[in-house]
C-alpha cells in the first residue's frame, strides 16, 4: 500500500469568506483547500505554509491544529495511471490567516487559480470532499 501524508489550509478572512485552490488533476477539475503533499522529512506546518503560498500567493500563519482525515483509495481509483497498490492518504488539516502577500494563480501545478468565496456559496461549487471535510472539522459548516 502507498502512503501520502498532505496538509490543508482552512483560511476564512473577516468577511467570512474562505480561501480555495483550483484542483486540475483529477477526473473532473473541482475546488479544494490550499494545501499538498509534504515533501520527505518535512515538517507538516512548512509544508502547508509551503504549499499556501505556491498555489494562492499568500504567506500565512498556521494556527490551531483541526485535526487528521485517513482515506484509503482503492487501488482501481486511484489517479496515478499503472497503480496497482491502494493508496492511504493522511489529511493534516490547521486553521491559518494570511499575513503577507497578493492573490495570485499557480503556475504549472496542479492547481491553476485561487479565489475567495463567501461560506455560504461554497455549497454550490464543484468541490472535492476534503473542502467539506475541512470546514466540518473547523466547525464552520
Amino acid at each position: 500500500m502507498d502512503l501520502r501524508v498532505a496538509a490543508y489550509a482552512v483560511i476564512i478572512d473577516d468577511d467570512d469568506r474562505l480561501l480555495l485552490a483550483h484542483w486540475n488533476e483529477g477526473r473532473r477539475a473541482a475546488w479544494t483547500m490550499p494545501g499538498g503533499g509534504l515533501e520527505p522529512g518535512e515538517d507538516p506546518e512548512h509544508a502547508v505554509r509551503r504549499e499556501v503560498r505556491e498555489e494562492t500567493g499568500y504567506k500565512v500563519a498556521i494556527g490551531q491544529l483541526l485535526g487528521i482525515h485517513s482515506r484509503v483509495i482503492p487501488a482501481g481509483r486511484r489517479l496515478t495511471p499503472g497503480a496497482t497498490e491502494p493508496l492511504h492518504t493522511l489529511r493534516i488539516v490547521y486553521r491559518a490567516r494570511v499575513t503577507g502577500g497578493r492573490l495570485r494563480n499557480e503556475i504549472d501545478g496542479s492547481t491553476d487559480r485561487a479565489e475567495w468565496f463567501p461560506l455560504r456559496e461554497v455549497p454550490e461549487l464543484q468541490r472535492v470532499r476534503l473542502v467539506d471535510i475541512a470546514l466540518e472539522m473547523a466547525g464552520a459548516i
